[in-house]
């Protein structure tokens, strides 16, 4: 770090250039921004990074974020929750969302299968999701996980854990880009696929 900047400044440069896309040069200028705003425009901040961390949880029921025990999804009477909505993360939620086409509930797996990168089966929800199913209850089962190698691998072998659980097993249509990431993509592209979206053989 640089002898010219004091040792709380150099701290949060250091700090700042942690995040994802942040090079030193951006991070020296989100530094000083933070160091020229109000007491009160950093605190906010501050605080905001701190109830993110202290009160965001995972719901007990689909996993996906929330600060209640059961997120607001979950908690909709209006939600139709005998489809559920499996995705990978919980930006994948958002993305399928904004579509405002979604009347049904989700789950969240926290990932994909990838034994490579050491993301094995059981370091996901997987176990949560198929018990939710043998419950009973639930007549369709979307995989939306990405639309590539990792996300059809996962989505495959979910498929094979409830092909007996007499549950309809669909696909969002491949109007997805093979190798993209829903995060990633358009809302109209996201609309089509769900409006053509396939059952899985």
């Amino acid at each position: 770090m640089s002898d010219v900047y004091t040792e709380s400044l150099n701290r949060l440069i250091e700090e700042f250039s942690k995040l994802p896309g942040v090079g030193p040069k951006t991070a020296e200028r989100l530094a000083f921004h933070i160091l020229k705003a109000q007491p009160a425009e950093a605190m906010a901040l501050a605080e905001a990074i701190r109830d993110v961390k202290s009160k965001i949880k995972r719901c007990q029921i689909c996993c996906n974020l929330s600060e209640q025990d059961i997120c607001q999804i979950c908690s909709d009477p209006r939600r139709d929750k005998s489809v559920i909505c499996v995705v990978e993360q919980p930006k994948d939620v958002i993305a399928l969302e904004k579509t405002g086409l979604c009347k049904w509930v989700y789950h969240v797996l926290g990932g994909h299968i990838a034994p490579l990168e050491g993301v094995e089966a059981d370091d996901l929800t997987i176990d949560r999701l198929v018990d939710r199913i043998r419950a009973g209850g639930i007549k369709e089962v979307i995989m939306a996980t990405n639309p590539n190698m990792a996300g059809d691998g996962t989505a495959l072998y979910i498929s094979s854990l409830i092909r007996n659980a007499d549950v309809k097993i669909t696909r969002l249509a491949r109007g997805l880009p093979t190798g993209s990431t829903l995060e990633y993509v358009s809302g109209k592209v996201i609309e089509d696929a769900i409006l053509n979206k396939q059952e899985m053989a």
